[in-house]
């Protein structure tokens, strides 16, 4: 089966998937509480019943919730995400706007993690057992093991609070005066820094410990020992020959771990307050804004499941001898 063949496949397996998925998150979100109420507490109103009711029809939460899911399902068709309960603007215009930084945030993080996870993780396996890797593999055990709002607190504390190096909170300086040298590209910088550090050395624990232990198994491959015997370099072994077949399953959690970012985002924004999707949909969450929970969770759905699929179609790149079929 050639390559067009099997994305067409794949996208055909896409569509019940991604409805079936809509609709779990549709009814968990439903479950989860009444908006209207939460919209109208602490309201004096004598008929506030009345109110309460009006606001329903307003927002059509009066209907069915295979109804309400039905109309949710054809506006998404069109590219319409609905309206917000709270800010009346649409959610296509407040994710657009929160969406970048998010964006931003997270793929900085992400080749940050990779730029210095591949090479570490290649030298650790090259030295074995040495005092070094040892160090690295404890380091990468310890990156794992804590919990990444607990390692943005502590870069906070530390160098925020008590050294005063960077910023603790935000995206962006509030005052131009506080723009480092003025430059309004060096003040995006100065507040990336903690927040993609802390995602950064989580992800990059992940990978050092994975590119080590598939470097090692490469490395004992008999055409390995072939090149080896053969003169090759060391360094042409293990960047043309070994690394290669190692980024299989590298290219495999790149794409798990690219949902995880997503899906960790709302816990790193918040202990940053990064005015990023992740802040956004904690906010929404509080407040039960439906339709704004609703088109972050299926635009996060989207992304996965059109990564994995671009994951597949990498592997037959990187080995020839991978077939779709």
């Amino acid at each position: 089966m050639g390559y067009k063949r099997y994305i067409v496949k794949r996208l055909i397996y896409i569509i019940p998937l991604f409805l079936g998925i809509s609709i779990l998150n549709f009814s968990l979100m439903h479950s989860a509480g009444d908006p209207i109420r939460l919209m109208t507490l602490g309201n004096p109103s004598p008929n506030i019943g009345e109110v309460r009711e009006n606001l329903r029809i307003y927002y059509g939460l009066d209907q069915p919730i295979y109804v309400q899911y039905g109309i949710w399902l054809w506006r998404f068709l069109q590219l319409d995400l609905g309206t917000s309960f709270y800010s009346g603007r649409t959610v296509n215009t407040i994710i657009g706007m929160y969406a970048w930084e998010t964006i931003k945030l997270q793929m900085v993080a992400l080749i940050l993690a990779l730029a210095i996870g591949i090479p570490i993780g290649i030298y650790s396996a090259r030295k074995q057992y040495s005092k070094l890797d040892i160090t690295i593999t404890s380091s990468a055990i310890m990156g794992i093991s804590i919990p990444i709002f607990y390692m943005g607190i502590i870069f906070i504390l530390i160098f925020s609070f008590y050294l005063g190096w960077f910023p603790s909170f935000g995206a962006h300086s509030l005052q131009e005066l506080r723009y480092p040298f003025g430059s309004y590209f060096l003040d995006e910088l100065w507040h990336l820094v903690l927040p993609t550090v802390a995602i950064a050395w989580v992800s990059m624990a992940l990978y050092i410990r994975l590119v080590r232990s598939s470097m090692l198994e490469i490395l004992r491959q008999d055409y390995i020992l072939a090149a080896r015997a053969s003169g090759l370099s060391e360094r042409t072994i293990i960047f043309k020959h070994a690394l290669r077949n190692a980024t299989i399953p590298l290219i495999t959690y790149i794409g798990i771990s690219i949902g995880l970012l997503l899906s960790g985002a709302p816990m790193t924004e918040t202990v940053f307050t990064w005015p990023g999707l992740g802040y956004l949909y904690v906010n929404s969450v509080t407040q039960l804004d439906f339709p704004v929970i609703m088109g972050i969770n299926m635009i996060i759905t989207l992304i996965i499941l059109g990564v994995n699929l671009i994951t597949d179609l990498l592997y037959g790149i990187i080995d020839p001898r991978i077939r779709y079929e």
